[in-house]
């Protein structure tokens, strides 16, 4: 038995992991790459194997990074199960049209840039006048791009994979309850267990029963998440025999070497920020995940107004996808921890809705606010803002002193949150002397002369002391560890914290086998 390391391999996109027997083929998980746009289109088209060859996928969530290609597998005939929590598989309806409209919206975009250049440069008329007569109408203009593409013998750059791709995906899920064993392949089971990283996260506990052996236990956390945040309940500290004797575990290092501001800190952190970013008469722009830190964010603000410790600024969710998911979030409670009952349910409150929170729907809506110069607080995707609305809200507030960008989540290497993050902190804590900060996205460089404050309070990873307390908490006894979903300095300094616990870790390179029996 063996297990191939494909995807987040000492980086933190693409989850993927091969889990071969003499029997089956169990992918575990099968995510996008996400960073540099060529690298991550040339990461992601490249499957290192026929998807026709896998048995069953195993999803630890519904985060992009974990479960976006797995369209791509069934486009390429994968007819397999995907296996996961069942508030997993109802954010999946949500997150792989998103995703696939997305890679639509921007393969047109690209063919549209390729013809107004080739027609420019074989013609000699302005690239303005082009673009006027292709987008005299949306459906027009993308037939007349078509049709010029072909007529030239252009080659047309396609979606990684469409919409209808994504919906004949979704019927290949089966989503199971927590702690309810069930079979992923021949003589191979698998258990979900909360991972406390999103809504439907899972720590997943396959067990092997090989022929004269006793049962081989693999032990998959996918993203594991913090202690005693809100809404939803600790990573599992207890397993049901025999997931207590583990031959392999693969363990997230997204913190590995570093320590988080402590959970109880975050509502107070919060309240500051909103209080001075008031007092200047500015926005606070919040670029966040449209999965789950939206939701933690509405939830800290809502106990915040609640409780009278702020002004009830407007507060405005610009992000379709994130508004699906927070409908996603009201319709499981059952996942909720005790202190969202108590707090909000209990009382017959919905966590995420206060009266002055709005969702913005329409393109319209979402310029007029771009606008809006009272002070307000917009929470925004994409989270690493490399797409999105989150791009148009920078544009009008990134050059102005009074409005704030608060980073809440991580920021991959070579993304513009990263950049924006980095660039930002030096120049407050050089007490913003000298010349801004230049920003490049859209096309246009813009100064940042936004105040950037970062709370890494709300990440969603543990950190190294949480994945030690996992570790320890949690009574498993592991004959070694792979570690991935980790930047390499991450996971080599939590490989030598590991080891001088006690454990035998391995630090797998992109392709690489490990025997685990």
């Amino acid at each position: 038995m063996y297990i191939r390391f494909y995807g987040a391999v000492r980086e933190v996109t693409g989850s993927m992991h091969l889990l071969e027997t003499d029997n089956d083929k169990i992918l575990l998980d099968s995510g996008m790459f996400q960073g540099r746009r060529e690298e991550s289109d040339r990461k992601n088209r490249q499957l290192p194997f026929d998807p026709a060859i896998i048995s069953n996928v195993v999803l630890s969530h519904a985060h992009i990074d974990h479960s976006g290609r797995i369209p791509l597998l069934a486009a390429q005939g994968f007819s397999g199960s995907v296996f996961s929590t069942r508030a997993t598989a109802h954010a999946c309806e949500y997150m792989l049209p998103d995703s696939a409209s997305i890679q639509e919206s921007d393969a047109g975009y690209l063919n549209y840039k390729r013809a107004v250049n080739v027609i420019a440069d074989t013609t000699g008329a302005s690239r303005e006048e082009i673009k006027k007569k292709f987008k005299k109408n949306s459906t027009q203009h993308k037939e007349a791009i078509a049709r010029f593409m072909e007529k030239n013998d252009i080659s047309p750059i396609k979606p990684l994979y469409t919409t209808a791709d994504a919906e004949r995906a979704l019927t290949l899920f089966d989503g199971r309850p927590y702690k309810d064993e069930f079979a992923i392949g021949q003589d191979m089971t698998c258990t979900f267990y909360e991972a406390g990283h999103i809504l439907g996260s899972a720590i997943s506990m396959i067990t092997v029963k090989e022929e004269n052996n006793k049962p081989c236990n693999i032990c998959y956390t996918g993203d594991l998440g913090r202690f005693d945040k809100p809404i939803i309940k600790n990573p599992a500290q207890r397993f049901m025999p025999p997931g207590t004797e583990i031959d392999l575990l693969l363990l997230e290092s997204t913190y590995g070497n570093r320590k988080h501001e402590p959970v109880a800190d975050m509502k107070p952190r919060l309240k500051k920020v909103i209080t001075e970013t008031i007092e200047r008469g500015g926005t606070l722009l919040i670029p966040a995940f449209a999965f789950g830190r939206t939701q933690e964010l509405l939830y800290t603000i809502h106990e915040l107004y609640n409780d009278n410790e702020v002004q009830k600024i407007p507060v405005y969710v610009d992000s379709p996808l994130a508004t699906r998911i927070t409908k996603v979030f009201g319709e499981h409670p059952e996942v909720y921890d005790k202190e969202t009952h108590r707090v909000f349910l209990e009382n017959g409150l919905n966590p995420f809705m206060f009266p002055q929170l709005q969702f913005v729907s329409s393109v319209e809506e979402s310029m007029a606010l771009m606008r809006e110069d009272k002070p307000h607080i917009v929470i925004s995707a994409a989270g690493m803002c490399e797409a999105g609305r989150i791009l148009h809200h920078l544009r009008y507030k990134i050059h102005n002193p009074k409005n704030t960008i608060l980073i809440v989540g991580y920021m991959a290497a070579n993304t513009l949150g990263r950049r924006i993050l980095e660039k930002g902190l030096e120049y407050r804590d050089s007490d913003r002397q000298g010349a801004p900060p230049i920003m490049r996205f859209l096309g246009k460089e813009y100064p940042l002369k936004a105040r950037v404050e970062n709370m890494d309070g709300f990440s969603a990873h543990a950190d190294k002391d949480e994945m030690l307390r996992f570790l320890k908490d949690s009574g498993m006894k592991i004959k070694k560890i792979a570690l991935v979903h980790g930047e390499e300095d991450q996971m080599n300094a939590f490989a030598e914290t590991l080891r001088d616990n006690g454990y035998k870790v391995f630090v797998p390179r992109y392709g690489e086998a490990l025997r685990v029996r």
